[in-house]
């Protein structure tokens, strides 16, 4: 993984996937040192919690790099159906479940995404195609944010709230 920093340099989707992968593993640190119960615990009036971050970015990455690059429907791929959805923890999911299952998402996003290009058009997305370097700018803005909220999440516990360079 090359870092942000080292991309400048590199051509556009080489820049594009390094900002992504620093989001990645921000949220996948925000787990670190915490226990399941902080995990799950409901800071904020919302459905956020440390670990329903992570597992709803899980969902987001499986809807632009499963659902709008396959054209395969969200039941197909085995996710939820909306956004609030994914938030939701079931009494199995654990630190470790969420965290493998967000590594898997992420090598599957990183496969369908190696042969398009910044311009080719993802033809399964609600809104008709669009590029992938649009997918690319949404995600990126959705990790943005969700790092921002695991940040806080993590000062609301106590925790050290620096998740790298993100």
């Amino acid at each position: 993984m090359i870092s942000a920093d080292d991309a400048i340099h590199e051509p556009a989707k080489v820049q594009f996937e390094a900002f992504l992968d620093e989001h990645r593993k921000a949220l996948l640190d925000s787990l670190d040192g915490v226990t399941e119960e902080q995990a799950r615990a409901s800071l904020v009036p919302s459905r956020t919690t440390l670990l329903g971050l992570v597992k709803h970015v899980t969902m987001v990455e499986n809807v632009w790099f499963g659902e709008a690059v396959t054209g395969k429907s969200r039941a197909e791929l085995g996710i939820p159906l909306t956004a609030d959805e994914s938030f939701l923890l079931d009494d199995d999911d654990t630190i470790e479940s969420i965290q493998d299952a967000y590594r898997e998402t992420i090598e599957n996003s990183r496969r369908a995404a190696a042969s398009i290009g910044l311009d080719d058009l993802l033809p399964g997305n609600r809104r008709g195609p669009l590029p992938l370097r649009w997918a690319y700018m949404h995600l990126l803005r959705e990790l943005a944010q969700h790092c921002g909220h695991a940040d806080i999440l993590r000062e609301q516990l106590g925790l050290t709230s620096e998740l790298g360079d993100a």
